[in-house]
C-alpha cells in the first residue's frame, strides 16, 4: 500500500491543523493506521492510532485530549486533527499502516508496515 500525507504548514501556537494520509494499491480497511513524528534530532515518536475499523484509537499522553485521529475507509483517507498545538509539536509528521487486524495498541514503529513520505508541521511561538 502507498501513503501520501498532506495538510502540514506553519502555525502560530494555540492554532489548529489537519492532515490528511491518502492511501493506495491496498485495501485500506485492513489495515490499523498510525501517525508518528520526527522532531530535528531527535527519534521518531507515537502519536496516534486507530484500529482497521476506527473503533478503537489512542494517543501518546503529550496530545491526549488535543488531537484527534479519525479514518474515513469509504474515502481510503486517514486523519489527523491537532487542536491547541504547540511549539514542541514542530516536527514532520508521518502516517503509517500495519496489517494486523485486532484492537490493540501500535506504538512502535517497528510495528509498522508501510510509511507515508511525511508533512513538516512547524509551530511558532
Amino acid at each position: 500500500v502507498q501513503l501520501q500525507a498532506s495538510g502540514g504548514g506553519l502555525v502560530q501556537a494555540g492554532g489548529s491543523l489537519r492532515l490528511s494520509c491518502a492511501a493506495s494499491g491496498g485495501t485500506f480497511s485492513s489495515y490499523g493506521m498510525g501517525w508518528f513524528r520526527q522532531a530535528p534530532g531527535k527519534e521518531r515518536e507515537f502519536v496516534a492510532g486507530i484500529s482497521w475499523s476506527g473503533g478503537s484509537t489512542y494517543y501518546a499522553d503529550s496530545v491526549k485530549g488535543r488531537f484527534t485521529i479519525s479514518r474515513d475507509n469509504a474515502r481510503n483517507t486517514v486523519y489527523l486533527q491537532m487542536n491547541s498545538l504547540k511549539p514542541e509539536d514542530t516536527a514532520v509528521h508521518y502516517c503509517a499502516a500495519h496489517r494486523s487486524s485486532d484492537s490493540g495498541s501500535y506504538i512502535t514503529t517497528y510495528e509498522y508496515d508501510y510509511w507515508g513520505q511525511g508533512t513538516l508541521v512547524t509551530v511558532s511561538s
